[in-house]
């Protein structure tokens, strides 16, 4: 597969070693490319897609890519802002992989079924974009909130 790339991402790309880390991250770039619709920038390594915008309840903010991915050596390194509970159900489904708070590795995407990988990367893509996702995969939305809103406030304990 031949893509025209930035030369900052070619060169990320080529600086990856093995050859099928490689080949899965030009597959990962043409994927996000048709789900987000945009081009990829480089992001300390992380070849990235659209940007969000975050603030913890501590104040902390900053920007993150809204989709990205990073060819590490070994395994493709998928980032998921909303977190990886939010998509359990999908993951038994999707072959071969490990998963952290927010990242999704998978050693190699010719053992994974793509079709579930490209519905993850949409859905979490519309999540953190829709305007509402203000928090990152370790303050998320609980699990079963999939609407990238951060939680509600507890209610008030009951008066005595």
């Amino acid at each position: 597969m031949t893509l025209h790339l930035p030369p900052e991402i070619a060169e990320r790309v080529e600086a990856v070693a093995h050859a099928g880390r490689r080949a899965d991250a030009l597959t990962l770039i043409e994927m996000l490319r048709e789900i987000t619709g945009l081009e990829p920038t480089l992001w300390k390594g992380i070849i990235g897609f659209g940007e969000y915008h975050y603030r913890y309840a501590s104040g902390h903010s900053g920007t993150a890519p809204a989709a990205g991915f990073a060819p590490r050596a070994g395994a493709s390194v998928i980032y998921l802002p909303d977190g990886i509970d939010t998509y359990a159900a999908e993951l038994a489904g999707l072959g071969p992989h490990k998963t952290g708070v927010g990242c999704l590795y998978i050693a190699r995407l010719d053992r994974t079924n793509l079709s579930v990988l490209e519905d993850i990367l949409a859905r979490s893509f519309a999540a953190v974009t829709a305007g509402t996702f203000t928090q990152r995969a370790r303050e998320g939305a609980a699990p079963s909130d999939t609407s990238g809103r951060p939680p509600l406030d507890p209610p008030a304990p009951p008066a005595r």
